[in-house]
């Protein structure tokens, strides 16, 4: 019975998709230990270590469809050992002459870790699609909303008048760093190992790197300089670049969150028939693909720290250590899948109230533009005696409830300075919007090739 919300099916949509599930999952996990099996025995036949005869044999049987995984899991109950129950049912399924030469050579680690590579390579293709994806939306909500104003808050209070296309151009230039670090950090990941015992290769003979290179080429994956048993660094680098990415998606999803309050109303994510808010509140139109994605970092996160942890290893092999892998690495894929597939839908459905973005711009009655005004007055008085006189009349205009326009007009410096149409200029919004257009333009520019590749 599964007992993870990885694997409950009233929970496991909101942790993975039915892809993500695949790739990590128990049968594609023993597929690849096979496929490296095969590989090791395809290439040691070329190189006439072992007979051609059972290279095609051991190949032929290496399906996870022949393997019992029942019997498999019972019987490293029993013997202790993750591996060679499977190598077992391999040699079992070849007749007696070619399976002895299972595994010839390789050790369990050469065959685990070359296999997580493997299927890292499996999702390192999928989570690029779905980068991309996102990616996409963001251009076109940058594009589509270059020029309608909103409130830019810092500190979590309005402080100067943005566009919303503005800020999805932040959100996107963000996202095409995390694109260029994983397109760098892949020839460093996905990499595979033909090591032996401690990584000395002895066990392989005296051609063990033509060897070693000629089985990783046929499962598509790079060749080390040396083991990497004890040097986690690789896959670490991934979980922490997945984190990363996630990090960016969450402080995306919290940011919609916090705009489709009813207070500010800015946007609201797609809303499908029978979606419920609440067992009690019938009204409700509860963001909950924004929370999801808000919330799904965290665990993300850890996993990752788990992932660091995983680099103090001992000697030339660490058991301890190198388990911690088996729970961390997977859980940061499938979560960032998640994530990575989740924006992608919350974008996508997106819609944007610029009326309401317009209201809210207007809330503050005009002191959102006290900079506009501070900087248009330094010319004539200087910059330190506008910043003076502005925040006085700002302070008195916000204590009696004035508008910006009115505490002005009642300032004896500042009502000398400016007449009428100064004040409704400089308190216009839509006057102080500055490079936001063109930053957009650039933006949106700068991260096209790798979106529409």
């Amino acid at each position: 019975m599964p007992v993870s919300v990885f694997d409950m099916q009233s929970l496991q949509h909101l942790w993975g998709t039915d892809e993500l599930r695949t790739i990590f999952g128990e049968e594609n996990r023993i597929q690849k230990w096979l496929d490296f099996e095969a590989a090791l025995a395809a290439a040691q036949a070329e190189l006439g270590i072992i007979p051609a005869a059972a290279a095609e044999e051991i190949a032929a049987q290496a399906q996870v469809a022949n393997i019992d995984i029942a019997q498999m899991s019972a019987e490293i109950r029993r013997i202790k050992h993750s591996l060679v129950p499977a190598l077992k049912q391999l040699q079992a399924r070849c007749s007696k002459e070619h399976g002895e030469w299972v595994h010839y050579g390789a050790t369990t680690q050469d065959v685990v870790d070359t296999g997580v590579a493997l299927q890292l390579k499996e999702f390192h293709a999928v989570a690029m699609r779905d980068l991309k994806a996102v990616g996409q939306e963001l251009s076109r909500l940058a594009t589509t909303h270059r020029d309608v104003p909103m409130a830019g808050r810092t500190h979590g209070v309005q402080a100067l008048p943005i566009t919303f296309g503005h800020k999805c151009a932040i959100w996107l230039d963000e996202l095409g760093r995390h694109h260029e670090r994983l397109v760098q950090a892949a020839p460093r990941v996905l990499v595979g190992m033909l090591a032996g015992a401690v990584g000395s290769q002895a066990s392989l003979g005296p051609k063990a790197l033509e060897l070693e290179r000629l089985m990783l080429d046929k499962l598509g994956l790079g060749t080390p300089a040396i083991s990497w048993a004890p040097a986690r660094d690789r896959f670490t680098e991934y979980a922490n670049l997945l984190a990363m990415l996630g990090a960016t998606l969450s402080k995306i999803g919290n940011e919609l969150f916090n705009m489709q309050r009813n207070e500010f109303s800015e946007v609201e994510e797609g809303f499908s028939d029978g979606k419920l808010g609440s067992s009690t509140m019938p009204h409700k139109r509860n963001p909950t693909s924004a929370e999801n994605l808000a919330g799904l970092s965290r665990p993300l996160r850890y996993n990752a720290a788990m992932m660091v942890e995983g680099m103090v290893q001992e000697s030339e092999r660490d058991g301890i250590a190198w388990k911690m892998e088996w729970k961390a690495l997977p859980e940061c894929c499938l979560i960032a899948g998640a994530m990575l597939f989740q924006a992608k839908n919350l974008l996508a459905g997106l819609k944007v109230n610029a009326a309401n973005m317009a209201s809210n711009l207007d809330m503050m009655r005009g002191y959102l533009l006290s900079e506009r005004v501070m900087l248009e007055l330094s010319e004539r008085v200087g910059k330190q005696t506008a910043h003076e006189w502005i925040y006085e009349a700002s302070m008195h205009g916000i204590t009696s409830k004035l508008s910006f326009a009115d505490a002005m007009r009642q300032h004896e410096g500042l009502s000398g300075l400016l007449s009428d149409a100064d004040i409704r200029n400089f308190t216009d919004p839509l006057q102080y919007l500055g490079q936001c257009g063109a930053t957009v333009d650039r933006v949106v520019a700068a991260q096209a090739n790798w979106l529409q590749a």
